[in-house]
């Protein structure tokens, strides 16, 4: 099988739904799942297409892998575009075996903005909920779904078994890689996660876009919105610093927001497009490299 071939998931979104009934909405104050039991029995329920998405995104998140994007894509040298007109590239990633939701991609983003912007949030917070999924024109790109959605977690040092489907791990060779499958791999005890190298997908490469753009609690939303390992099981402190553990309030403060703020009812674009653009105009530049 190519790295290209194999995309099990009926459309994107189908992750998304599959984290919701990992993570139901918490009640407040959010306390971490643990129930491991619980986790288990998801495992026994859920469906052959996201079993097998992850099944082909472990065995190929490699260290190498991992790297190889990040210099391919590190130049951002693929496409000049405004936000904007980013919103409606992704937009022409349709799939019309969806029968859950006929909203645009444009649509989705808004509805999280939107229930942001409804709480009273800062300004670049209601931004990052528009912007922080764009990464996933990675698809339009050519890149295979396992490597554009997914759980993110580090790699180049050992897969923690809290890490959804954790025993498909095993086909992946950094395992019997004695540089990579120990407790620190190739990093240092509390080295901070600027330092850590984590699975490739559109969390990693919006942050790569935006790093210069965004205020630095929005980056770390972005970068570690599902790296739900570490912000809902709690994994992964060893390499932390203190600064990062203070920074994933932001990251868990966004999650909510992320998961459970899609609706049936539409934002209405049309009206909308000229408080998002002139939001967007504060942060980013016209023209933006991808």
């Amino acid at each position: 099988m190519s790295l290209t071939e194999n995309t099990p998931l009926e459309s994107l979104d189908e992750w998304e739904d599959d984290v919701q009934a990992r993570y139901p909405e918490p009640e407040k104050p959010f306390t971490p799942h643990k129930d491991k039991a619980e986790f288990r029995d998801y495992e026994n329920t859920t469906r052959p297409t996201v079993r097998e998405f992850y099944r082909i995104n472990h065995k190929f998140q490699t260290y190498d892998f991992v790297k190889q994007k990040k210099q391919e894509y590190g130049g951002l040298d693929h496409k000049q575009m405004s936000i904007w007109e980013a919103m409606e590239f992704l937009n022409t990633l349709v799939d019309d075996s969806d029968p859950d939701t006929s909203l645009s991609q444009i649509q989705h983003l808004m509805q999280t903005s939107e229930a942001i912007r409804a709480d009273g949030h800062p300004r670049w917070f209601v931004l990052t909920g528009l912007v922080h999924d764009l990464g996933k024109i990675l698809c339009l790109f050519g890149e295979p779904q396992w490597a554009v959605v997914g759980d993110t977690f580090p790699v180049g040092c050992k897969f923690s078994d809290k890490i959804v489907f954790p025993q498909f791990f095993a086909d992946n060779p950094d395992v019997e890689n004695g540089a990579y499958n120990t407790e620190n791999g190739v990093y240092e005890s509390g080295c901070g996660l600027d330092k850590i190298e984590m699975s490739w997908g559109h969390d990693e490469y919006m942050y790569m876009v935006a790093k210069d753009c965004l205020p630095e609690p929005a980056l770390y939303m972005i970068r570690y919105h599902s790296f739900y390992a570490a912000h809902r099981e709690g994994e992964y402190q060893h390499l932390m610093t203190d600064h990062d553990r203070e920074m994933f309030k932001w990251v868990r403060a966004f999650n909510p927001y992320d998961l459970y703020s899609k609706s049936p009812t539409p934002p209405d674009v049309k009206a909308l497009r000229p408080y998002y653009e002139d939001l967007i105009a504060e942060y980013f530049p016209a023209q933006v490299a991808w």
